[in-house]
């Protein structure tokens, strides 16, 4: 999730779980179930990590359950983290596959959600996922959350407000409807209605490229902006809005979960994600790097991607606060 820095949040939590109030008819509805998992009011609680259900493919969890604590990790820990026993992830689940509800209706899985409960078992540490509103995260990290995973690319200006720590890249990319019945260029988006998930680096983009139209005299995109990245999937889908704009990993598994859509254009602007934490977190961002080395290093996080079909976002070098 290139979430922007109106401070992030997925389906999948913004990355802001609603109803699919968007949905235009019950085929529409299932493309958005299909695409996000659900949609439900944010501020759920997932349960504590082993005992949530299986949302992934069953590897994940057996992946998960394998890893054993390692004493120098959770040596690392701040205090009172460590005193707690307990690691609290806040996430916007709408955001498929990195984070979204399952089909319990409650519980939050990806494989943002994954990733933390592997860092957590390293440090010997119960890990809470929350879905949040994405802009509503950042604010939160310190006080009611340690951390959050929730699709953050890792740009400056987010840097100013929180530390970020790298451990999946991925890109931006674009989507119409099956067949691209208005002929659409990836490079030539004016005069088109193009559908992003608010708060997202993929809306500051879309505006920069619609600045870009009027001043060639072109007609300025339509830039619909939609709370929820289940939403502005499921007009695509439906025929509302002409493009959807997101991340390379959220496009790319909306394609694979409905036969409504196909890839428009290539990749482009790859970038890191990062996982983040206050300014002055206490040394959880060095804790949260050398966990997520270790989980490079040893090929589980490879195994974690894989199960989700995401191994393309794997990374060699974690680091705090890379150059963006």
């Amino acid at each position: 999730m290139y979430h922007v820095v109106l401070t992030d949040t997925a389906p999948a939590k913004e990355r802001h779980m609603k109803s699919l109030r968007h949905a235009a008819g019950a085929s529409l509805a299932v493309v958005a179930v299909a695409v996000s998992g659900c949609t439900y009011a944010s501020e759920e609680s997932a349960a504590p990590e082993g005992n949530s259900s299986d949302g992934g493919p069953s590897s994940s969890t057996e992946i998960i359950g394998s890893i054993k604590k390692d004493p120098t990790l959770a040596a690392m820990v701040p205090d009172d983290i460590r005193e707690s026993g307990t690691l609290r992830n806040g996430t916007a689940a709408n955001y498929a596959p990195a984070e979204f509800i399952d089909t319990d209706g409650s519980t939050v899985v990806g494989f943002d959600v994954d990733y933390v409960k592997a860092i957590g078992k390293l440090m010997g540490l119960q890990v809470t996922t929350t879905n949040s509103a994405f802009p509503s995260l950042i604010p939160a990290i310190g006080s009611k959350y340690d951390l959050s995973a929730s699709s953050f690319t890792i740009t400056p200006e987010r840097q100013n407000q929180v530390t970020l720590t790298s451990y999946f890249k991925a890109g931006y990319s674009m989507a119409v409807p099956k067949g691209n019945p208005k002929r659409i260029s990836p490079d030539d988006l004016c005069g088109h209605s193009v559908a992003v998930q608010t708060g997202t680096a993929q809306q500051t983009a879309a505006q920069q490229k619609s600045k870009k139209c009027t001043e060639a005299g072109k007609k300025p995109i339509d830039l619909l902006s939609y709370e929820s990245q289940s939403d502005a999937t499921t007009n695509v889908a439906g025929g509302k809005a002409d493009v959807l704009y997101a991340d390379s990993v959220i496009t790319g598994y909306a394609i694979k979960q409905t036969s409504k859509l196909e890839a428009l254009g290539n990749i482009t602007d790859a970038s890191m994600f990062g996982v983040a934490t206050a300014k002055n977190d206490g040394g959880l961002s060095k804790a949260i790097q050398a966990a997520t080395q270790k989980l490079i290093d040893d090929g589980t996080m490879k195994k974690l991607l894989t199960s989700w079909g995401t191994e393309d976002g794997l990374i060699e070098t974690s680091q705090v606060n890379p150059e963006s």
